[in-house]
């Protein structure tokens, strides 16, 4: 399948930084989306690192005989031991953490892994579906029906995350496959972007081009009309027909 993909980040209305970062293999095998946390410039840190070694690891390791899920596993374990042999170097740099969601396509499958509250996102037949599950103190409680969705959007501890990136005790890196399919959009984002953002104003302006970098940049300024209170990050792919 022909794939067109693009991606944009920004600091945001509010932040005098980014801690966002973003990657796309020009290939369009995989995609990948990290949103750090910590001072002294530890957020930055900790998402760049993630960032690079993961691609660098999926770049590696591609031709591997090894599983799609066990790629991206070892990819995002690798991101973690090297966030915390930095944590370990710098000190003051201890609590920098970040968040990844990881897409691959290979071998004819689309896998994806998150660590965190960064998002995937499908929109088919004007449909959009969160394909990835926030690991947050508050999406835990709405599945055990403690909250409901509308409480959780606005709690005040919305962005405590359950796990990320940069923790001795990181759990397991969620993996699931992914059914995609011609004329479908894909989305992955920060919460910056959906934290301004509803799904029913992300869904028209994924469908409002045919251009990704267009609707990257329109979804980046949607939020920040909306307040733009944190980094915002989207990279957009459509799929197509091969030709």
């Amino acid at each position: 399948m022909k794939l067109n993909f693009a991606g944009t980040t920004d600091k945001g209305c509010i932040r005098s930084v980014n801690q966002d970062s973003y990657n796309i293999d020009p290939e369009g095998r995989f995609f990948i989306v990290t949103d750090g946390m910590g001072g002294h410039a530890g957020g930055q840190e900790a998402s760049r690192i993630a960032a690079e070694v993961i691609k660098d690891y999926l770049v590696s390791h591609w031709q591997d005989v090894i599983e799609s899920p066990k790629l991206l596993e070892d990819a995002l374990l690798k991101a973690n031991e090297a966030i915390l042999n930095d944590q370990e170097k710098n000190p003051e740099r201890s609590d920098m953490g970040t968040t990844a969601v990881v897409v691959i396509l290979r071998e004819q499958e689309t896998w994806c892994a998150n660590v965190g509250d960064s998002r995937f996102y499908r929109l088919r037949d004007r449909q959009l579906k969160q394909i990835t599950e926030d690991q947050t103190w508050v999406a835990q409680a709405v599945k055990q029906n403690a909250l409901t969705p509308e409480q959780a959007r606005v709690h005040p501890w919305r962005h405590v995350l359950s796990q990320c990136l940069g923790r001795e005790d990181m759990g397991k890196v969620d993996i699931l496959p992914v059914d995609i399919q011609t004329g479908d959009r894909l989305l992955l984002c920060s919460d910056g972007l959906t934290e301004d953002l509803s799904d029913t104003v992300i869904a028209p302006i994924l469908s409002s081009s045919d251009d990704c970098e267009t609707i990257a940049k329109e979804l980046v300024d949607t939020a920040k009309d909306g307040g733009g209170r944190d980094n915002i990050t989207a990279v957009i792919v459509i799929v197509g027909n091969e030709k």
